[in-house]
């Protein structure tokens, strides 16, 4: 490996955020030093197992989020078991798209923005580099939120005096209260102070959140279970507006939210499958932490939700609420605390590595894991996450809009790599800024890839912005059709880059010269 001119808080940075020894990435001689850094350039060594894939998934699913995003389910007037086969459906889709995605990146050994360079050209993958980032922005906020208002309940339990001061009301600002404002910049600033340390001292502390998750939901439906008995478990709760065929479109609707939802990681899981050992290990490991994993998950979420109707007289889909009701003091405080802390390991995971990668590689020589994880918690604060994750419909625009920008960057990677160019990828040209490089495209630009993503996302945002969740701005379908803002987006971007790249004067030429590792 050579030696080229980093300083010396970049490098092995990410590496280390990773899990990984310093000195991760193999720097050849003939990398462009504007392309490269040990956080980008391929792997020496891929030592994940599919049980290190399966804990990841484990992060990332068992969370406040991934609960109140299914609990929210509820609002759209499915019975409880139809939201369980929307789960499970919707799942099983991340789990087919997330092994395709893999597969570049586990083969090649590099991340999700380098990948994107063969894609948009090795300056035009920026393009989906800050886009991913930008949403991943977006979901620390909310994450952390989500965190800090179960720090809420722990704090107003063990000091009541403080309950006035979490009525936004009377004591609030932009929309947050004083003490869900203490609680947020509370927990913002420990996990600013964890990324600033290094991550390698916390990787255990990872694996057991998706654990610790599964122990306070399996106590918290059998706490349920005890109050109201096995009697009470009633799949058919009574808000049901949707039955026989009325039901189908509800359903296609609650699925597509699902995909949404995980359209962040899935787009860019490349930065995870690139250190499986095989794609074989990746492939088992994302069965058993989406399908399986996500199966058990689902059903504790619907048997929870449901038995709160009988047990509190109301439905409550909302885990840190639930933990609330509870009459005793230890079991709210060790509840809520380990959402709490899950919620933190989740933001670890997914929205400060996906990051600190995507703003690297826009400046890979200034750009260091903590500039990238400072980046995403500084962005977080003033897009005021609360108001994004608020009530079930905000719940729905939130990631209605996410998917719509997603959408395009997953459907044209998809359609470059195994369509145009039959799973061919030159690693080393990615790291090339030669104008006579397989990827320089034009000027460093892919416009196939562009266009492509432009028109993708704009067709997407069109039914979100007029789906009548915004007064006045209303079309007609469009409230049908902003579901699905995924799916067109992908759709789009899938269609037209294939066609721009195999049919116009914006094709793609050199997408059949053999593969170099």
């Amino acid at each position: 490996m050579t030696d080229t001119a980093h300083g010396p808080a970049q490098t092995g940075d990410l590496v280390e955020a990773a899990g990984h020894p310093v000195g991760g990435g193999l720097i050849k001689d003939s990398y462009d030093p504007r392309l490269t850094n040990e956080d980008l350039a391929p792997l020496k060594k891929q030592t994940w197992t599919s049980y290190n894939l399966f804990a990841f998934w484990m992060s990332d699913v068992h969370s406040v989020g991934g609960y109140v995003t299914a609990g929210s389910l509820f609002a759209l007037g499915l019975a409880s078991w139809q939201v369980l086969i929307a789960l499970l459906v919707g799942i099983t889709i991340v789990y087919f798209f997330c092994n395709l995605v893999a597969k570049p990146s586990q083969v090649s050994g590099v991340p999700y923005p380098v990948i994107c360079r063969s894609v948009f050209g090795v300056l035009g993958a920026n393009i989906p580099a800050i886009i991913r980032g930008l949403i991943a922005v977006a979901w620390y906020g909310i994450q952390t939120f989500l965190a800090s208002a179960a720090l809420d309940i722990v704090l107003i339990k063990l000091f009541p005096s403080l309950a006035p001061y979490a009525v936004t009301a009377d004591y609030g600002f932009a929309g947050l209260s004083l003490l869900g404002w203490a609680s947020f910049l509370f927990l913002w600033v420990v996990q600013a102070a964890v990324f600033w340390r290094g991550m390698e001292s916390i990787r255990k502390f990872i694996d057991f959140c998706g654990p610790a998750v599964y122990v306070v939901m399996f106590m918290l439906c059998g706490y349920l279970i005890w109050k109201a008995g096995w009697g009470a478990i009633d799949l058919n709760l009574g808000e049901v507006e949707h039955t026989g065929l009325s039901s189908i479109p509800v359903m296609l609707g609650a699925i597509a939210l699902v995909v949404s939802y995980f359209s962040g990681p899935m787009l860019n899981f490349g930065d995870f499958s690139r250190y499986g050992k095989s794609y074989a290990a990746v492939k088992k490991g994302n069965f058993l932490g989406l399908p399986v994993n996500f199966l058990v998950f689902s059903i504790l979420v619907v048997v929870t939700a449901s038995l709160t109707l009988p047990v509190f007289g109301e439905l409550i889909t909302d885990p840190v609420e639930t933990v609330a009701r509870i009459d005793s003091t230890f079991a709210i405080v060790l509840g809520a605390l380990t959402f709490t802390i899950a919620t933190i390991g989740i933001n670890i995971v997914a929205n400060f590595i996906s990051p600190a990668f995507d703003f690297s590689n826009v400046s890979p020589q200034r750009i260091s894991w903590r500039a990238g994880g400072m980046i995403a918690a500084i962005g977080s604060v003033l897009i005021t996450p609360w108001n994004l994750y608020n009530n079930p419909d905000v719940i729905h625009l939130t990631l209605e809009t996410l998917g719509a920008f997603i959408g395009p960057l997953f459907g044209i990677l998809i359609a470059d790599y195994y369509l145009v160019r039959k799973q061919k990828v030159v690693v080393d040209e990615l790291f090339s800024m030669s104008p006579t490089g397989l990827y320089w495209y034009s000027k460093g630009y892919n416009p196939a890839a562009v266009y492509s993503t432009i028109v993708g996302a704009l067709v997407a945002m069109f039914t979100v912005l007029f789906n009548g969740a915004i007064d006045g701005m209303e079309i007609a379908g469009m409230s049908t059709a902003s579901k699905y803002s995924w799916f067109i987006g992908c759709g789009i971007g899938f269609v037209m880059y294939y066609y721009l790249a195999t049919r116009t004067k914006l094709a793609v030429t050199n997408f059949d010269v053999p593969a170099k590792a």
